[in-house]
């Protein structure tokens, strides 16, 4: 039998057990940089399967190594993040969450349960291939400063270093059985803006005595819109968005301030750059003209996600040649923001998508609501894939 068929097969038998990984996951989700139950149960799963090469990382993450029967210099990264969200789930099942206000909305026990998945079959199989398979198992995936970014500062990426990456990220987008693909630049990055425009209050009657800062934050987001119209170049995608405004006033009470928040994504870091400076200067300029002022706080948040396109162009063929020619889709930009592209910055990566929609099933609700699942017909594809991904990768 091909090696091929022999992970298919593997991984269609363990398809329970890796379902029984993901509602323990999603039974018990922890936010943020709080993983410690999840890091405890996956290294447990992980000495279950016989792999010994463990070691703790960032407070509450995982790396370990799976060696081939042959050691060459290639090694290959696979990487699953762990945390949650703060949200209160609604969904009705024997595996919904046990901790009330957090959720696994966002698929991310899927991800740590298909690497578990995948390295069973990696482990069992070792006999049969050559090089090294490096598993991150990441904290803090939702929050800044992102896990990865403290993962690659504690060494995550060195001693041994992996010549490339692959990632895979749920899709409830994509029907299941099918994965996505973009080779290039693919996801942005992400920058949260935190505006306090300053006035002086008083009585709604009385206009003439106050510097209104609820008129003066009005025109700031309509003129900040600018920046993106007339001020990005056209073909790279940009967006700035305010989705918090909060003035303390009354019917008649003008406040004495106005504070905004908002997000600023794009996939150029130059233009990222610029963008911040025309934002801090449009903002107390449209301010200052009016009488008031603007105090401008930006956030630096991940950078953009750039799969390497060789890779990610092997990657697709690869995953065409497992699943099947018509299983494989290409993606369009997707301008959320993920925490890998950290590790897109390092070295030559490939971020994917996981196909987990069932219509049919009514299983259809995005991430990051408290009705999301998966069909969990795309728990064997996710362990499968990675596993013949990163295999293929090392040249087997």
């Amino acid at each position: 039998m091909s090696l091929k068929n022999k992970i298919k097969e593997r991984a269609a038998q363990i398809h329970e057990e890796i379902r029984g990984n993901r509602h323990h996951i999603h039974r018990n989700p922890e936010l943020s940089f709080e993983e410690f139950q999840t890091q405890a149960y996956v290294r447990l799963q992980l000495e279950a399967i016989g792999i010994t090469e463990i070691e703790p990382i960032a407070n509450t993450g995982l790396i370990a190594l799976i060696k081939g029967k042959d050691q060459h210099d290639k090694i290959v990264a696979l990487r699953a993040d762990m945390d949650a969200l703060p949200i209160l789930e609604q969904n009705k099942t024997d595996y919904t969450s046990q901790n009330p206000g957090v959720m696994h909305a966002c698929g991310h026990d899927v991800h740590t349960s298909s690497l578990l998945g995948a390295a069973r079959i990696l482990n069992e199989t070792r006999g049969e291939w050559s090089g090294s398979v490096k598993l991150l198992f990441q904290p803090g995936e939702e929050q800044a400063p992102g896990g990865a970014s403290i993962m690659i500062k504690e060494g995550a990426l060195q001693n041994p270093k992996p010549a490339s990456i692959i990632g895979q990220h749920v899709m409830p987008f994509l029907p299941v059985g099918s994965v996505g693909f973009r080779p290039g630049l693919y996801m942005a990055s992400t920058d949260e803006l935190y505006l306090t425009v300053k006035g002086k209050g008083g009585h709604g009657a009385m206009p003439q005595y106050n510097i209104d800062p609820v008129l003066i934050a009005a025109h700031i987001i309509t003129g900040l819109q600018q920046i993106v119209s007339r001020n990005a170049f056209p073909i790279v995608p940009t967006v700035l968005s305010f989705g918090k405004v909060i003035a303390e006033g009354a019917t008649n009470v003008i406040p004495n301030e106005v504070k905004m928040e908002g997000t600023f994504r794009t996939l150029d870091e130059k233009w990222r750059k610029e963008a911040h400076e025309k934002i801090r200067t449009m903002a107390k300029g449209i301010a200052q003209s009016m009488g008031g002022d603007c105090e401008v706080e930006i956030r630096n948040g991940y950078p953009y996600l750039k799969n390497d396109e060789k890779l990610t162009l092997k990657a697709m063929d690869w995953a065409r040649d497992y699943l099947g020619e018509d299983k494989v889709v290409d993606l369009d930009i997707w301008m959320a923001a993920e925490d890998f592209a950290y590790y897109s910055q390092e070295m030559p990566a490939c971020f994917y998508r996981l196909g987990t929609r069932n219509e049919e099933r009514g299983i259809v609700s995005s991430v990051h609501t408290p009705t999301f699942d998966i069909d969990e017909d795309a728990l064997p594809i996710g362990a499968g894939l990675m596993a013949w991904l990163a295999l293929k990768e090392l040249g087997n």
